[in-house]
């Protein structure tokens, strides 16, 4: 599977001089900036990037030519991609001589976008660079843009000799020899295993089957396919593989002129950025990506994605949102636009998003269980269950996220009280993924909890508990059936160790005082049942910690709780 190549060597090439001026530094010298200026730094701290902005500017008003409040504007019209408002603060903060990699990102960007390849090339990356990366990948595709492919190849193997750099110089010399066609160059490049290109993105992947689909090579292009992604191809997959499979030549549409290949700059590092830098920082390469090609659908997934990192919901949502329903990676979008409603608190419209998405892909697993998953935490246990009946309809048998389905449908029986159901899916989840101890430590808890089939249930527990030592839902489990086995001491243990990874869980405390409770430690038992009643959220009403039941366990003790139900007392196992 592609996986995008994140190394510490490589993003510690990307930046020589990106950090904001430190806000202790400013001085606002006017009295009404001030204002402004704190407001300001409150809003980019927390990445409000639209107030950060506003504020920054109204500041400039009182002290113009500050530093600090010159480049925190640029940062944050960056942040939301609005380079052109960007460019001319770029512009006076260069005229100041004051060394900025913001500014200089958003000046270069203009540069692209104006195409002046002459002044591009003739930057001085000592005091106009963004970072040797992205200033010796520019630098190649600027000769190209100036119509010398040799000096381009030159400096693009240039780059590829700087430590850490390979991978990605020899990918963007791949799509600029495909870009002039010398598509049999661009394939030699991919096949030396040596360059590391095929290890990099799912992009460079896509690349090189449309680069082998243009030399006529489609088996080897689909056979491609398979190796780097399997079996469960994605729309955008399947798509290339249909078209393939009918014998298509697919156009080479990575790289379709100079300024797309300066744009996958900024993309490939933004998106090698992405979990090994902030987040704000990895957001800017992004939005430049998408400034100079805007269906670059790939850099609006990465820019969406990183703005709900960043907890900016609604500008994540617009994000999403600018991914085109023609374009095959319209239900990423959707998925994504999806989960940030969720997130946001807006429950109700994702799953209007999910179920318009359904029937806009009605044989997509994915889209299927992602509502299920949704409704499932909405506690709508049956629209869950009917989400996964049609994610399971369109799974193959042996797909590897069968037994997942499976196992959230079996959930949602349980939640249903429909055990039979419920006990069913675990078992066949089981049958796919034996060890799997999620569905190990459910199945055999609810047993315990059901007094069915205590020896299978230990058994499936411990199985679960090797597999996750430090989980401390499953440890409960085991401390759990072994209290209902009345095999007390050795309980007390496993639930001492799961209220030590699991402090503040109100069942786990439940748990642990019952089982003090039946080694006659009655003092710590109404201790932790006193923790137990601190711990249950008053608003959830599906919670397992039952506080009624605890008050009446601190009131009388768990014995006559036990008689008033009705359940055998408390007894302990003869082997004990």
């Amino acid at each position: 599977m592609i996986s995008y190549l994140r190394t510490a060597v490589a993003a510690a090439a990307l930046a020589v001089s990106f950090a904001p001026v430190a806000q202790a530094q400013v001085t606002v010298t006017v009295q009404s900036g001030a204002g402004a200026y704190l407001a300001a730094r409150q809003a980019l701290f927390q990445s409000d990037f639209s107030e950060a902005a506003d504020y920054y500017a109204r500041a400039l008003a009182a002290d113009s030519k500050n530093p600090a409040l010159l480049e925190n504007l640029v940062l944050s019209q960056l942040a939301l991609g609005q380079i052109d408002k960007a460019l001319p603060v770029a512009k006076v903060m260069q005229s100041e001589g004051l060394d900025s990699q913001v500014a200089n990102m958003v000046t270069v960007a203009g540069l692209i976008k104006a195409q002046d390849f002459a002044a591009l090339l003739e930057l001085s990356p000592e005091t106009q660079g963004i970072g040797p990366l992205v200033d010796g990948l520019v630098a190649a595709w600027a000769h190209m843009g100036a119509g010398s492919v040799s000096k381009a190849l030159e400096q693009f193997d240039k780059v590829a000799d700087e430590n850490g750099l390979r991978s990605f110089a020899l990918y963007h010399k791949a799509m600029a020899l495909a870009l002039v066609g010398d598509f049999e160059g661009a394939e030699a490049i991919y096949a030396d295993e040596s360059g590391g290109i095929i290890s990099m993105t799912r992009r460079a992947a896509m690349a090189r089957v449309e680069i082998l689909s243009q030399l006529d090579r489609n088996p080897e292009a689909m056979e491609m396919l398979a190796n780097a992604f399997g079996a469960g191809l994605d729309p955008s997959l399947t798509d290339m593989a249909d078209r393939l499979a009918a014998g298509e030549t697919l156009p080479f549409s990575h790289v379709s002129r100079v300024q797309d290949g300066m744009a996958e700059v900024f993309f490939t590092i933004g998106a090698a950025l992405n979990g090994e830098a902030a987040d704000d920082y990895a957001l800017i390469y992004g939005r430049v990506a998408t400034y100079l090609r805007p269906d670059h659908i790939d850099a609006l997934l990465l820019s969406a994605e990183l703005l709900d990192e960043l907890g900016q919901f609604d500008l994540s949502v617009a994000t999403y949102r600018q991914v085109p329903t023609s374009s095959p990676d319209y239900y990423a979008a959707e998925l994504g636009r999806a989960e940030v409603l969720r997130r946001a608190g807006k429950p109700d419209a994702a799953i209007e998003v999910l179920e318009q998405l359904s029937r806009s892909y009605p044989t997509l697993p994915l889209v299927h269980s992602s509502l299920g998953d949704l409704m499932r935490q909405q506690e709508d246990y049956a629209g869950a269950v009917a989400a996964y009946d049609r994610a399971l309809d369109f799974t193959e048998q042996d797909a590897p996220s069968r037994w997942f389905l499976l196992y959230a449908r079996g959930i949602s029986h349980e939640r249903l009280k429909d055990w039979s159901k419920s006990e069913a899916d675990f078992r066949a989840a089981l049958d796919l993924n034996p060890g799997q101890p999620q569905v190990l430590n459910y199945l055999g808890y609810s047993l315990v909890e059901k007094h069915e089939k205590l020896d299978e249930a230990l058994d499936m527990i411990e199985r679960a508990v090797a597999a996750r030592p430090d989980s401390g839902y499953i440890v409960d489990s085991l401390g759990w059936v072994l209290f209902r086995l009345g095999r007390y001491n050795e309980a007390v243990d496993q639930m001492e160790r799961a209220v030590e990874l699991m402090a503040v869980d109100p069942v786990v405390n439940d748990h642990l005082g019952d089982v003090y409770w039946a080694v006659g430690r009655k003092l710590e038992a109404e201790f932790q049942w006193k923790r137990a009643l601190s711990f249950i959220d008053p608003e959830d009403t599906d919670g397992e910690a039952d506080p009624d039941r605890i008050r009446s366990k601190l009131e009388i003790g768990l014995d006559a709780v036990l008689a008033k139900e009705g359940a055998a007392p408390l007894t302990v196992a003869n082997d004990d």
